[in-house]
């Protein structure tokens, strides 16, 4: 991989890519490679594979957690009865 030297770098740009970074908690470098490749139009493509599954497993609304969490509080207690 090729390295590039910028010069002239303002202290007010520096600045805020220094800010991003620490807020990212992330590099100097990687900042910067993510912004020119923004900028570029290069944006990594990140792959989310969960998107492929949904027609397996879908998704809950709230309510529909809500009262399949209700549906298990018959579990949560323990018979006295079962273990004599």
């Amino acid at each position: 991989m090729k390295t590039i030297t910028i010069h002239g770098v303002s202290e007010e740009m520096e600045k805020l890519i220094r800010e991003r970074a620490k807020k990212e908690d992330r590099s100097v470098n990687k900042v910067v490679k993510d912004l020119l490749g923004s900028a570029l139009g290069l944006e990594e493509k990140v792959n989310d594979y969960r998107a492929d599954f949904t027609d397996l497993f879908g998704i809950w609304s709230d309510e529909e957690a809500a009262s399949f969490l209700d549906s298990l509080d018959d579990f949560e207690q323990i018979d006295e009865g079962d273990w004599r």
